[in-house]
């Protein structure tokens, strides 16, 4: 039985840098023709992305991609602006009615939204998708956790996929079915593949620093979910505690909460809804962020993606040296 490392596992050795400022640190990505300043995707769940927040994440050089949990006519009225490039789909159902009506609004960026991406209702609806689009769409898969996986969601013709099971923040996937794998060792073995699909790190960032680990792994993009709730482009409305303090609803889509107001009943129960404080607008957050990302990139001497995953090098570190990395005085 191997051993798996998460995030918090691991550091990046710092390395020669002749990098003199962050601004000379490029993190663009391209995802199928198109091309993102900065390599971060809001997630497709009814409390991170709908209009205001898929505006924002284009405005900050990244992607958001609207959620699917409502009907055609009301995802169609989300995506019906200039620069929402993203919509999110099923495999079942109304999907093909549904990317129909997405294609006609102008959407060519697909997320395939499923929590086990590794299924033939997956190769069923890629195929018949690229069958009707071809390459005019790009297919985002997912969500998968091991690299077979992977390279099989590549072959049926996915462009991208999610990586990453059970490690969301607010996802109870492995405590309930007692299946998943930490996101960054996901992340290593699909990297390993010899394919160029996009492979994008889905769960369990916390900080600019995992999503710094992220890329260096392998991952060409991140996607967020909890870094972004509370933010005052997420949907829904704030409400004031007993304090004085402003939250927001933050909850995962296999939640009760959220398969209930979706289709009125739920089946497995995968994740949990919370209440997050409100943190302003997520121009703010993804600026802090992006200067992170940027000064991970300067540590390693790299100045693109490509070069950080080239010149990476990591280390496992032991429980106390967790402790150092973290800022521990409060410890004391």
């Amino acid at each position: 039985m191997r051993k798996c490392l998460s995030y918090d596992d691991v550091l990046l050795v710092p390395q020669y840098s002749d990098i003199k400022s962050r601004s000379e640190v490029n993190l663009e990505n391209r995802l199928g023709n198109t091309s993102f300043p900065l390599p971060v995707i809001s997630s497709p769940m009814d409390t991170i992305t709908e209009t205001e927040m898929a505006l924002a994440m284009n405005d900050a050089g990244g992607l958001g991609i609207i959620h699917r949990y409502c009907s055609i006519a009301e995802q169609i009225g989300f995506v019906s602006y200039e620069n929402v490039r993203a919509a999110a789909i099923g495999v079942t159902g109304d999907y093909l009615e549904r990317a129909s009506a997405l294609y006609g609004a102008g959407i060519r960026i697909f997320c395939l939204d499923i929590a086990h991406g590794d299924h033939f209702l997956m190769r069923d609806a890629i195929e018949n998708l690229k069958k009707e689009y071809g390459a005019e769409i790009h297919l985002m898969a997912g969500n998968v956790a091991c690299r077979n996986a992977y390279e099989r969601l590549s072959d049926w013709g996915a462009d991208s996929v999610r990586v990453g099971l059970g490690g969301g923040s607010i996802c109870s996937t492995r405590i309930h079915t007692g299946h998943g794998m930490p996101v960054f060792q996901s992340i290593l073995d699909c990297a390993r593949a010899d394919l160029n699909t996009t492979i994008i790190a889905d769960g369990g960032i916390r900080t600019a620093g995992d999503i710094v680990k992220a890329l260096a792994a392998g991952a060409d993009f991140v996607m967020l979910g909890s870094l972004l709730a509370g933010t005052a482009e997420t949907p829904g409305e704030s409400f004031v505690n007993k304090r004085g303090k402003k939250y927001k609803v933050y909850r995962g889509m296999a939640s009760k909460a959220a398969q209930k107001d979706w289709r009125g009943t739920y089946s497995s129960n995968e994740g949990i809804s919370t209440t997050v404080a409100c943190k302003g607008s997520v121009a703010g957050v993804l600026e802090e962020l992006e200067n992170g990302i940027r000064s991970g990139l300067s540590y390693s001497g790299a100045r693109t993606i490509y070069a950080l995953q080239f010149k990476a090098q990591f280390i496992k570190q032991t429980p106390a040296g967790q402790v150092e990395s973290s800022t521990h005085i409060l410890r004391r």
